[in-house]
């Protein structure tokens, strides 16, 4: 195989580099493979080739497991070939045996930043800022840019649910391809529109957020507020109101607060320093 800036051979020593830490900048895709395995020598050069035309968009790792049983074990390896997508550290996505090309390119398609990304991206921020009209604007810019971009769906789901139209929204949802059913965004906006229907016929976030100011003990405004913020995506501002009602009304809709909180744990996906912060206060207020 050629020198290629798109392949690199990993071992245990060079992993935590190339794969983990490098994983934080661009997808990292293994291939764990054996000289021995046919199949991984039908794979090899469908995903060198891919490699190159994508320029980039993602770097291929190859670990040999003769030599490098330690890792192949770490990561579970049972069968060969076996090819894993590290984002962040982690592995997102995986499978094993020789896929064709069109099946790979698939694969690779669910996961690498597309160019539109960026302009759903700005979309979502004009969305937190309340700015509808703009984040519709975006995405539009992005559907003309991408048209086969299927996060595009997400974003039009996300405004939607914003407006208030949570029965479409959740409509929009369930008529999603497969392939997007376990996506952390998809799982992510089922958990905003639960907190939707607590802002069905609500008043105005400045309004709540007035009210909750003369009223402190108010819970369900503070709740509806809480749901706000969610929408918008400003889960630490969410979190400080559910925080309080369970200060205030541990009963208040069936422990309102409490059970608030954990669905926001669930959109932040269970870990990290917000969730780790919000945990620890929430436990000190239980116990």
């Amino acid at each position: 195989m050629a020198h290629s800036p798109h392949v690199v051979v990993v071992t245990a020593q060079n992993f935590q580099s190339v794969v983990l830490d490098g994983s934080c900048e661009r997808p990292v895709l293994v291939d764990f493979w054996a000289d021995w395995c046919a199949p991984c020598r039908s794979l090899m050069p469908i995903l060198a080739k891919l490699a190159e035309e994508y320029g980039g968009r993602f770097l291929l790792a190859k670990v040999d497991t003769d030599r490098e049983q330690v890792l192949a074990g770490q990561f579970g390896i049972r069968s060969l070939p076996t090819v894993q997508l590290f984002r962040d550290g982690q592995v997102v996505d995986q499978f094993m045996g020789a896929l064709p090309e069109s099946q790979v390119r698939d694969f690779l398609d669910r996961h690498l930043p597309r160019a539109s990304d960026r302009l759903l991206a700005a979309a979502r921020e004009l969305m937190a800022s309340g700015d509808l009209a703009g984040a519709s604007a975006m995405v539009e810019r992005a559907r003309a840019e991408d048209p086969d971009n299927v996060r595009l769906r997400l974003a039009e789901v996300q405004l939607t649910a914003l407006r208030g139209d949570v029965a479409q929204a959740r409509a929009a949802l369930d008529a999603l391809p497969m392939e997007l059913v376990d996506d952390p965004e998809v799982l992510a906006l089922r958990g905003q529109l639960r907190f939707a229907v607590a802002l069905e016929g609500a008043p105005s976030e400045p309004e709540l957020a007035a009210r909750v100011a003369v009223a402190a003990g108010d819970c369900q405004a503070r709740y509806q507020l809480a749901a706000a913020l969610v929408m918008r995506g400003d889960y630490q501002g969410a979190l400080d109101q559910l925080l309080e009602i369970m200060r205030r009304d541990r009963a208040f809709g069936d422990d309102a607060g409490r059970k608030g909180m954990l669905a926001v744990f669930d959109l932040l996906g269970g870990s990290g320093d917000l969730v780790a912060r919000y945990r620890a206060r929430m436990m000190n207020v239980l116990y």
